[in-house]
């Protein structure tokens, strides 16, 4: 019997009267996550990158050409507070994988774009990123993967709303 069974199944003898699925569902997401985060950053890592640094890269790579974006852009689409955006950046600026530039109608507006070596580490990690991430869940059948998926957006939804446009 798995760890989580047995916890469900002690709290069953001891208070029979609680429903206990939540948290069997809830004990298995954050084992999992610990898991997942892991892997993920494992993989980041050979790149020399923390998960938020990808984060910040990935951002900017999706965003199309010419791969920049404002700092306030790169907050609303990664949900960070300005101070931890502003630690990111200057980490990933250090490394030479982003670019901070001033605009040459307003000096004042700044805009961050990635470096030719920011665009080719991001291009080769996401690559290896995806790859981790088909590993993860190779376990899941070819009709599970969507399943799950759907069923942790209507979850999510219930939290967020209906903009799905993250998922």
């Amino acid at each position: 019997m798995e760890d989580i069974d047995k916890v469900r199944a002690q709290w069953e003898q001891e208070k029979p009267h609680l429903d206990t699925l939540p948290m069997a569902i809830f004990g298995r997401i954050m084992r999992l996550q610990k898991h997942i985060e892991a892997e993920v950053a494992a993989c980041h890592k050979q790149y020399g990158l923390t998960m938020g640094e990808f984060d910040v890269l990935a951002t900017l790579r999706r965003s199309g050409e010419p791969f920049n974006l404002t700092p306030s852009a790169l907050l609303s689409s990664m949900m960070l507070t300005s101070g931890a955006m502003t630690n990111r950046l200057d980490k990933l600026e250090s490394k030479g994988l982003i670019e901070r530039v001033h605009s040459k109608e307003d000096r004042r507006s700044v805009s961050v774009g990635l470096t030719a070596k920011g665009f080719d580490t991001i291009d080769k990690a996401i690559e290896d990123h995806v790859a981790v991430q088909h590993q993860l869940v190779e376990r899941l059948s070819d009709a599970q993967k969507p399943e799950l998926n759907q069923l942790l957006k209507t979850w999510l939804t219930g939290f967020e709303g209906t903009n799905d446009s993250n998922v």
